[in-house]
């Protein structure tokens, strides 16, 4: 491949790959919000309100970093793949402006009084503040999935004169059947990140000889709830939404399915759990299966063929086979260590014996960036499968990217990115180690309830 397209792929992989480190948490922490309000105001118990507050925190810090991370890639657009922004900027414009015009300004905008309108207005008023954060985080997420998508499986447009594409269905691009199960499947990975980080902080509360005594209850309330949203989270990841995307993959880029699993020969098929896949030898080295499984899964049928990328002409495969097939083997490893995990936890916690169970909280606590790593991997899968097209089917990763910006200069940006990106890093470590040191104590001091709730909030120091 052209090293100047290599490395403006490298490029956007780096910025775009930072960048969702802080949707998939406030994403995943959205619902939890709710939740949180929601038992507070069910229960009258004011740790659950306070509790959501000292969330909400975390929620806006990392939604600041999202933003600064995330207006970079709108410009890489024009400077580093201005050809394909030229051939699809008459679909895809239309999501990218309906996410910053609708649901940025509707999120933010409610966050904000989220975070300082309490003491302002009524509880359910502000409960229904979060109710538009969370609508608004998960629909700016639907706009961004449904431009994804079209890429992956273009529908509704037709082609100009000058040879780019429009749109000529504006609820045929929102409604892509692709987008659906994309959206599904990405938004329980998101809320299985928001889970694990949810129980880790209140498993780091309760082990910590320093801050246990302080704040064993909120520790209690985030493991508690991060244990049975990630439970219901790590379900959904596997069953419906990862089965519905799998299927999607089989239909409409056979040959991406079949790379993910190193499948070269058109046959019943074999589910691969562990090998390395050998693409001189079109064949898998040292190989764990589970004999007809893929078959199953893709067809509903133990004895179905399924077709090997042999059948498919060279020039269609994927551009790197083993990096697909490692992406797509960690995402599904670490799903399924996910529904161990919470599944032995929500044992533990219906015994009420979590919260005495070290070893197991230990596990919570150490486990919270293997979401982060699991949805990196699942979104490289998505964008490694596409591959040769940056438009599947229309539009050659070759062909889109800006021919004027050389490889030296490509260079040049990406390691000032990094150079960025890593003060951008050690002051979002500080903000939220600050917020954890803190704890539920600072919000009080910040954020302080009205004065005949004073006796709630006398109890909860004790």
């Amino acid at each position: 491949m052209d090293s100047a397209v290599l490395i403006h792929r490298l490029h956007f992989a780096f910025t775009v790959t930072f960048h969702y480190l802080f949707p998939q948490l406030t994403m995943g922490l959205a619902p939890l919000l709710v939740a949180l309000k929601t038992i507070g105001l069910w229960k009258n118990d004011e740790r659950y309100n306070q509790a959501a507050h000292f969330w909400a925190k975390i929620f806006g810090i990392s939604f600041v970093f999202g933003v600064v991370t995330g207006i970079p890639m709108e410009f890489q657009f024009g400077t580093n793949w201005s050809h394909f922004s030229k051939f699809a900027g008459g679909v895809i414009g239309q999501t990218l402006a309906m996410e910053g015009t609708f649901a940025f300004f509707l999120e933010s905008a409610f966050l904000g009084l989220f975070l300082f309108g309490e003491n302002r207005m009524s509880k359910m008023a502000h409960w229904w503040t979060g109710v538009a954060v969370f609508f608004g985080s998960w629909l700016s997420g639907y706009f961004i999935i449904a431009t994804d998508a079209w890429m992956q499986h273009p529908v509704a447009y037709q082609s100009t004169a000058d040879g780019a594409v429009t749109l000529s269905s504006f609820w045929g691009l929102l409604l892509n059947p692709w987008a659906v199960w994309q959206y599904a499947h990405n938004m329980a990975g998101a809320a299985v990140t928001g889970a694990f980080v949810m129980a880790a902080v209140g498993a780091y509360y309760l082990l910590s000889e320093k801050l246990s005594e302080r704040y064993v209850e909120q520790g209690k309330i985030f493991v508690k709830v991060g244990v049975i949203s990630g439970i219901v989270a790590s379900l959904l990841v596997i069953g419906p939404t990862g089965d519905g995307q799998g299927r999607n993959l089989a239909r409409y880029q056979p040959a991406s399915l079949a790379a993910m699993e190193a499948h070269f020969d058109t046959k019943t098929a074999d589910l691969v759990i562990l090998g390395q896949p050998n693409v001189e030898d079109k064949t898998i080295d040292n190989p764990l299966i589970v004999p007809k499984a893929l078959s199953f899964l893709v067809n509903r049928d133990w004895k179905s063929q399924v077709r090997g990328l042999s059948s498919f002409p060279e020039s269609e495969w994927p551009t790197s086979i083993p990096l697909l097939y490692y992406a797509y083997h960690i995402m599904v490893g670490l799903g399924t260590i996910f529904m161990a995990v919470m599944l032995i936890s929500a044992i533990q916690l219906w015994r009420k014996k979590l919260y005495e169970t070290k070893w197991l909280l230990w596990v919570l606590m150490l486990s919270f960036p293997l979401p982060y790593v699991a949805n990196t991997a699942g979104w490289m899968t998505a964008e490694i499968g596409r591959q040769p097209y940056v438009v599947y089917g229309l539009m050659r990763t070759i062909d889109g990217f800006s021919k004027s910006v050389s490889a030296s200069n490509a260079w040049f940006t990406l390691l000032g990115f990094l150079g960025m990106y890593t003060l951008l890093a050690i002051l979002f470590l500080f903000l939220v180690g600050r917020e954890l040191a803190h704890g539920m104590e600072y919000v009080e001091t910040v954020a302080p309830a009205p004065a005949k709730s004073g006796k709630a909030i006398a109890a909860g120091r004790k």
